[in-house]
């Protein structure tokens, strides 16, 4: 995979880079503080979350990522006002770029600014793209053009970011008509062209699947999660990031 060829580079690089500087016998080593990963989460309403109605995978991620040890930082111009206990001794971090009801386009429109108040994320994990345009019976190929657009301005502001797209999951059995399923199957496909025409030796784009294995059991209505529905995306997102930021 890209990431991993990206990865490896650095790390061959790195290693000739320190071979090169290290000290002669006597001297003390420098030590770094450990860089920190800024994440952005960035969709909508299942990125935004109405505790206790229903859940955002963020804080599920948030305890995987604690858990792991790294040294991260959720950015983004939204926070969660929601009662959440504290982890490990820590409080959760509230930041994050998911609006409720928000369109491919909306979202578009406003993602310059959010990027430019919050700074450039190292990694973004976009979440259930073209959602809300499906609910809204939206033209599909402007949700797919306004994708395509969102991921130019990610790179555009950081032309390293790593962008963890969806497959996304389904709405409720009952909920998902023929017109919504046909909508949300040819989103999946094309969402997986869509990472290898747009993804860049710096910048990879690594999709996510949310779909399979995803059951009615994980929703706390026709679309959102509940807690388990939370801890199952949470887990499916920590296993590539687990895996991008033990090369880092």
């Amino acid at each position: 995979m890209l990431y991993r060829f990206l990865f490896s580079a650095l790390f061959v690089f790195a290693a000739c880079e320190t071979a090169e500087m290290r000290e002669t016998p006597g001297d003390d080593p420098i030590n770094p503080e450990p860089s920190v990963t800024t994440i952005m989460p960035l969709g909508a309403s299942r990125v935004d979350g109405a505790r206790p109605i229903y859940e955002s995978y963020r804080f599920e991620l948030w305890k995987d990522l604690i858990d792991g040890g790294w040294s991260f930082d959720y950015i983004g111009t939204r926070d969660d006002e929601a009662n959440y206990p504290a982890y490990n001794s820590q409080s959760f971090d509230v930041d994050h770029e998911g609006r409720g009801g928000w369109t491919s386009g909306q979202i578009r429109q406003n993602l310059n600014g959010w990027l430019q108040q919050a700074g450039s994320p190292d990694i973004v994990l976009f979440s259930s793209p073209g959602g809300n345009d499906a609910l809204q019976n939206l033209p599909y190929q402007d949700a797919m053009e306004n994708i395509n657009a969102i991921i130019d301005l990610l790179q555009a502001n950081n032309p390293e970011v790593i962008i963890i797209i969806e497959q996304m999951a389904p709405g409720r059995t009952d909920f998902m008509n023929a017109e919504l399923t046909s909508y949300f199957n040819q989103l999946r496909e094309d969402i997986a062209g869509l990472a290898t025409a747009q993804s860049t030796s710096s910048s990879p784009i690594l999709i996510v699947d949310m779909a399979t294995g995803f059951t009615d059991s994980l929703l706390a209505d026709d679309v959102h999660y509940n807690e388990a529905g939370a801890i199952f995306v949470a887990d499916r997102y920590y296993a590539i990031l687990e895996e991008i930021l033990s090369q880092d």
